[in-house]
């Protein structure tokens, strides 16, 4: 996994001093603009040309910069502005230690501290929690934190407005952006496939998310949102990858398919989908792990 840096090595401080320094822009290219309409004959006048889909603009809007971890502001589809606000990482980035095998937290107090960032990447202020509504490193990875703020009231300080989680599974090709908001840096690639199990450690990851190479995250990027770079909802978390070739143990994922037969990819990274996170929200934001459609793993 991408592993929280506690203790980082130097060589790792200087190879993230290097990332800063050669940074993708705060901004992704915006899509090109929709064509002019087409002109009149006259025969007979031509159909109107459909409306263009909104330009997406990826930058660090909305993503947040941990202790040692990166993460993003997020909303579920039904969230209103008066919602407590809610904050998506890793469940290997909770403050408490990284969650056994079958260990799920819900509703546990916290008082973590969070780094909005603006568009371009500057700290705008200091977000905090009450508490870790749900994290676990069981079928997912995946650490939700509830704020003592809501989305209307950072919306309003800030400007900032949260990402919403998509409610629907990713498709392969998507084209996505990774972003760090701990390295302040934007990883853009696609969606190579969807690995049937992700073994690592002690730990299995179910329904994983594969990347194209040119998404080589590096520590310090767990948690950070995978963004449609065509729509901008949040698909799913970033967490690990595969860096020495090793099979099957901490930092070395392997793939496992659904005969078992086990692959290697040295040197590719993986996310956490989150489109069965909406599924176990009530109104309100309020976790309830036994709602239909609900299958994030229960304590």
């Amino acid at each position: 996994m991408k592993k929280p840096l506690i203790g980082v090595l130097t060589a790792l401080l200087l190879a993230g001093a290097t990332a800063l320094a050669g940074a993708a822009p705060a901004s992704a290219a915006t899509a090109p603009a929709a064509s002019e309409a087409q002109t009149l004959t006259d025969a007979a006048p031509a159909a109107a040309p459909a409306p263009a889909a909104p330009a997406v603009t990826v930058s660090f809007a909305g993503t947040v910069a941990l202790s040692n971890c990166s993460g993003s502001l997020v909303r579920l589809p039904g969230s209103a502005a008066g919602d407590p606000a809610l904050v998506l990482s890793n469940g290997h980035c909770l403050e408490s230690g990284m969650p056994g095998p079958g260990e799920v937290v819900v509703n546990q107090a916290s008082s973590r501290t969070f780094s909005l960032l603006s568009a371009s990447g500057a700290k705008l202020g200091t977000l905090r929690a009450s508490k870790v509504v749900y994290g676990t490193m069981t079928d997912t990875d995946v650490s939700l934190y509830q704020l003592n703020t809501t989305y209307s009231a950072i919306q309003s300080r800030y400007g900032i407005a949260p990402l919403t989680i998509a409610a629907t599974h990713p498709a392969q090709g998507t084209s996505i952006k990774v972003v760090s908001g701990y390295w302040k840096k934007i990883y853009s690639c696609s969606v190579d496939g969807f690995v049937y199990r992700l073994k690592e450690g002690e730990w299995t990851f179910k329904d994983s998310v594969r990347y194209t190479s040119s998404c080589n995250t590096i520590g310090g990027t767990s948690g950070s949102p995978v963004v449609n770079a065509a729509t901008g909802e949040v698909v799913a978390v970033n967490n690990t990858g595969n860096e020495d070739g090793e099979s099957c143990t901490v930092n070395n994922p392997c793939e496992v398919d659904q005969n078992g037969t086990v692959t290697v990819h040295q040197g590719i990274n993986y996310a956490q989908e989150t489109y069965g996170i909406p599924a176990c929200f009530a109104a309100g934001n309020r976790l309830d792990l036994t709602r239909a459609g609900c299958t994030l793993p229960r304590p």
